[in-house]
């Protein structure tokens, strides 16, 4: 392929991942390296809906734990041009009785993981002075929600991730963005009654749940030419909830 962007996707076998994977790939030219950690039927029929030539490798990692973590980021050959974290671990439970063995766990995915793999493909972004990483957080990092303390102070970290490291990075024509999507029809979400659901659907102005593919498109639109002077924003993909 000719001028072709190589795509790193962590957490490419959820649904918003795999939405996104979908999304970006209407380019020929991108070229991806999916990664997983449990799913692995998704991924491989991921890989059947594109071009052969679309994958370069899929990877299999528990971000839970920290050595898996660096052995990702070893096994993976390749410099990368995009980098988008769409990888989630639910938590709800009250605070008094969350233990440190959970936290570790919750942190690990969501905030560990997304610095060190961002770290370590930098360099090759900055001399080439091109690159793009995009967050998917969540609406709980910035609104905070009870039951779900730890999980909202991950992805508030994650959102002053982004909007910290886009400063840093902008010099060197790297952007830095964030997506945070509000209550999506996924399987995350199933455990929701369907009274809870309905007293969220109140609150939205577009009256309805989001769907992965929207999420996706703010992606692909974030990772595209088009968001050129795009950086550090956080993009809300919640139905208008203020």
């Amino acid at each position: 392929m000719k001028n072709e962007e190589i795509v790193l996707v962590i957490g490419s076998s959820g649904e918003i991942g795999k939405a996104t994977v979908q999304a970006l790939a209407e380019h020929n030219n991108k070229r991806f390296i999916l990664h997983y950690s449990k799913n692995s039927q998704v991924v491989d029929d991921l890989v059947e809906s594109l071009h052969e030539d679309q994958v370069l490798m899929t990877i299999q990692a528990d971000l839970s734990q920290s050595d898996k973590i660096y052995s990702l980021i070893d096994r993976i050959p390749f410099d990368v041009d995009t980098i988008v974290f769409a990888q989630g671990q639910a938590l709800s439970q009250t605070f008094i009785k969350l233990e440190e063995q959970t936290m570790d766990c919750v942190y690990n995915v969501h905030v560990k993981a997304t610095t060190l793999i961002t770290q370590a493909f930098l360099a090759p972004m900055v001399k080439k002075q091109f690159g793009n990483i995009v967050v998917i957080s969540s609406i709980w990092g910035e609104e905070g929600a009870s039951f779900e303390v730890w999980y909202s102070m991950m992805k508030s970290a994650q959102i002053n991730f982004v909007k910290s490291l886009a400063k840093e990075l902008g010099p060197s024509g790297i952007r830095v963005n964030g997506v945070t999507p509000g209550f999506i029809n996924t399987k995350m979400n199933e455990a929701f009654t369907a009274e809870e659901t309905t007293y969220w659907i109140e609150d939205v102005p577009l009256s309805r749940l989001g769907e992965a593919s929207e999420v996706a498109n703010c992606v692909k639109f974030l990772c595209s030419s088009q968001s050129s002077y795009v950086n550090g924003h956080i993009l809300k993909v919640n139905g208008g909830i203020s």
